[in-house]
């Protein structure tokens, strides 16, 4: 399936509380509020040929930690799962930062 027109994909520090404040609302307070990837992984994920966006899949440790998995994305919406792929997030917690209101 193709991927969806562009849209304006950019919220408001108000929306965007909201909507991490439902979340933590409803995961409750042991879950992970978070995952963060370094500059140079995502980098390089999108720099590949005929990258033009990147999924993020929910995923599962071995020891039941949560973590995502990073994959460059065709204009047709096709995993470029022959490429380079991302994994070994950095959760928050404990990688959260300082309060704010998305993380509080």
């Amino acid at each position: 399936m193709a991927l969806p027109s562009k849209t304006n994909q950019i919220v408001s520090l108000s929306d965007a509380s909201k909507l991490t404040g439902n979340f933590r609302k409803s995961a409750g307070e042991a879950a992970i509020k978070g995952q963060s990837f370094w500059n140079e992984t995502l980098q390089k994920i999108l720099e590949q040929k005929g990258c033009v966006a990147v999924r993020f899949y929910y995923a599962q440790k071995d020891d039941g930690a949560q973590t995502l998995v990073a994959v460059g994305v065709d204009q047709d919406g096709n995993d470029l799962t022959g490429g380079i792929l991302g994994e070994d997030s950095f959760p928050c917690p404990p990688f959260c930062g300082g309060p704010n209101q998305l993380n509080s």
